[in-house]
């Protein structure tokens, strides 16, 4: 149960929450969870109605029960491998009060300048080995009624699906409603490469080894764009009624020749064509389009649904900056889709045994997704969580009116949200794009080249965000 650590002033208690129920299980992590590093994603969700603290941390108890690795500690084994000790050491809970009443967010109005106020941050370089939690949880009660959720989870537990999942499941068990348990074997991930191991390729088309100190460059390179703040966060939302239309365009444009494409695919293909535009680079350049997706759904079978950790992997489609420009939606969404489509269950294999043998040969923190590193060049890439259950978190008083994230310190990197009930059946786009473009897109033009599918008078404007998280 919750157990008060230290009070920091009135209105700010910590609390370490327990499953009181520690398995004692010594979790291996999978190539794919390692691959990411240690670092923590956020999300804030925000409330009209005032949350119940301590009835969060009473459901919060009873949900780590079956998600023990979330209430567990990192350890390095002796063969230098990252395991989870699930010892139930415990969730950091925060719960304080704001002195300013809730902001009225959403698209026109971001959270993301001063978001850090909503979130309990920790240091991934004392991670590994030390009494760190894997996972925080603050709760703001904002001045007048309200309140915010922010989160933060390590991503070597769990990518952006399965953190959601473990999100979902916390939200249904305070309602006192059902769900399905995850499985943590990690083993199933390795036994993926089995049957290609022997043949397995000595390179992949998706990642990228980089020698010796060049990935801590990468990495240098973003913090100091992120300090020099040169790159800024564009949002804007599309209706239900113009991601129709622009769907229907693309149909229309495939006329004839049997091909399908979904809504999302529509988006893509269209959001591709627009940031292309933008970037304004010579016809022959390549561009291509980093698009991340869920391996289980094209593994076969071979990992089961309930698996909780990264399963992400990623396609990149490419065509000339002529080509984009010129070919019409319909065209460039059946790329998108094929982009998808290539992520078949040998390719998941392969892809599997290729990051084995780079982690049995010494080699897995040297690996960076080419696509991450080709996004300061060629690479647009796309995360599209408009399927996960944002705007369903009930923890008893409601689901939330706006959900955000900081903003992002690499440029050309997109975000696709739901959106919440009162415009469901859209989508939230954040765009991290270089600083330097601000002025050009604050021109209309721009603004009506994004929506060409809304009517006139449901134009959502590009809204600017922080130009960085804040530190």
């Amino acid at each position: 149960m919750a157990s008060p650590t230290a009070t920091e002033s009135s209105t700010k208690r910590t609390f370490t929450v327990r499953a009181e129920a520690a398995t004692g299980d010594r979790i291996r992590l999978s190539v794919y969870d390692m691959l990411i590093g240690l670092v923590y994603t956020p999300r804030t969700f925000f409330y009209r109605e005032t949350l119940d603290g301590e009835a969060l941390r009473a459901s919060l108890s009873r949900t780590l029960r079956h998600f023990p690795m979330v209430s567990g500690r990192m350890k390095r084994d002796p063969d230098g491998r990252l395991s989870v000790l699930c010892d139930d050491s415990g969730v950091r809970f925060i719960e304080t009060s704001a002195s300013v009443p809730m902001p009225d967010h959403g698209p026109h109005h971001t959270a993301k300048k001063g978001i850090n106020r909503y979130l309990s941050h920790v240091n991934p370089l004392q991670l590994v080995d030390h009494d760190t939690p894997l996972f925080t949880v603050k709760l703001t009660h904002m001045k007048g009624g309200g309140s915010v959720l922010g989160f933060t989870m390590n991503h070597a537990v769990a990518d952006g699906s399965a953190y959601m999942r473990f999100l979902e499941s916390w939200s249904r068990e305070h309602r006192g409603l059902g769900y399905t348990g995850p499985g943590h074997d990690r083993g199933v991930i390795d036994a993926l490469a089995e049957p290609v191991a022997r043949d397995a390729r000595p390179d992949s088309p998706h990642f990228t080894v980089t020698r010796r100190g060049m990935k801590s460059v990468f990495v240098g390179r973003i913090l100091l764009g992120s300090i020099a703040k040169t790159t800024t966060m564009v949002i804007t939302r599309f209706t239900a009624a113009e991601l129709a239309t622009m769907k229907d365009a693309a149909m229309a444009d495939l006329a004839g020749t049997g091909q399908w494409i979904s809504t999302n695919d529509a988006l893509t293909g269209h959001l591709w064509k627009v940031l292309g535009a933008l970037r304004a680079r010579p016809d022959t350049s390549e561009e291509r389009l980093g698009l991340l997706a869920d391996f289980r759904a094209f593994a076969g079978g071979a990992v089961p649904e309930d698996y909780w950790g990264n399963t992400v992997t990623n396609t990149r489609p490419a065509m000339s900056a002529a080509e984009l420009r010129s070919r019409p939606l319909g065209e460039v969404a059946m790329a998108v889709r094929s982009g998808y489509a290539a992520n078949t269950e040998q390719k998941i294999r392969q892809e599997t045994a290729f990051l084995r043998a780079e982690y049995e040969a010494g080699r897995l923190k040297r690996i960076l997704p080419t696509m991450t590193l080709d996004k300061f060049e060629n690479t647009i890439v796309i995360n599209n969580w408009s399927k996960l259950p944002f705007y369903s978190l009930d923890f008893g008083q409601g689901t939330p009116f706006w959900y955000d994230v900081p903003a992002l310190p690499t440029p050309w990197t997109v975000l696709i949200a739901p959106t919440p009930a009162d415009a469901a059946g859209g989508r939230d786009v954040h765009m991290a794009v270089p600083r330097a473009l601000v002025r050009t897109l604050q021109e209309k033009p721009w603004t009506d080249r994004f929506h060409q599918y809304a009517d006139s008078g449901e134009i959502s404007p590009l809204t600017f965000g922080a130009a960085r998280a804040e530190r």
